[in-house]
């Protein structure tokens, strides 16, 4: 696990509870550090911060997932949406929030590593053989983890295409924050509601405003639009 974190006493608390859960721990204070620690540890998440020295965390996430995809959580000393926004959009799978608990981060990194499990053991015999997902214009490769829109791929974290499967998987059907929270994060409680409509927002970044529906106090449901392939 790699913390990359340039205030010395956030950095080493983190490391001494990600220690104390059992992760082997290697830190950087500035972000072309981050880099070069990403790619000669290779570590299987990361907790990043977005203000750091040299390049800032969003350039580290987007330089780290250029490389090899890797799980990201980002921290952040704003509640701004559109640094969430912007760290969704080059690679992070989640944020939190300066300060923030100990308990919770760890909670969140360890719905990570589940998240990232899950993915790599969709990869069997019945699950690779899967037909795609094909909605509307929308064609979701489960397989391949790949994803397309009238022909045109779109490039997703594991979360957003964790989330779009979901979605995809009840078309048409408004699946509440927190079911969403529970299938997609792994978490028992509605503690990130705003992390869904954060992801759901990337999503229609990416693919389109129309795709997915809000049902306002409620949740989201996918709206195959458009016509089929072939």
């Amino acid at each position: 696990m790699l913390v990359v974190e340039d205030e010395p006493a956030i950095a080493t608390q983190i490391a001494r509870r990600l220690t104390a859960e059992g992760w082997r721990v290697d830190v950087a204070a500035d972000g072309l550090a981050g880099v070069e620690a990403a790619r000669s540890g290779r570590p299987d998440v990361i907790v990043l911060d977005v203000m750091l020295p040299g390049i800032d965390g969003l350039e580290v996430c987007r330089r780290v997932q250029a490389e090899r995809p890797v799980p990201v959580l980002m921290l952040t000393a704003r509640d701004d949406e559109t640094d969430m926004l912007v760290g969704l959009g080059v690679g992070a799978d989640d944020y939190m929030t300066k300060p923030f608990s100990m308990r919770e981060l760890v909670a969140r990194l360890k719905a990570l590593l589940r998240r990232v499990e899950r993915a790599q053991a969709v990869v069997t015999a019945s699950e690779s053989s899967a037909p795609p997902l094909e909605l509307g214009d929308l064609v979701i490769d489960r397989a391949q983890r790949r994803v397309s829109r009238a022909g045109t791929e779109a490039h997703l974290t594991p979360t957003e295409f964790d989330l779009l499967v979901c979605l995809a998987l009840s078309p048409r059907t408004v699946l509440t924050r927190e079911r969403l929270l529970a299938e997609v994060w792994d978490w028992a409680d509605a503690s990130g509601t705003r992390t869904v409509d954060s992801h759901v927002k990337a999503l229609r970044r990416k693919l389109g405003p129309d795709l997915i529906r809000t049902v306002h106090g409620v949740g989201y449901a996918l709206e195959p639009t458009g016509t089929p392939r072939g």
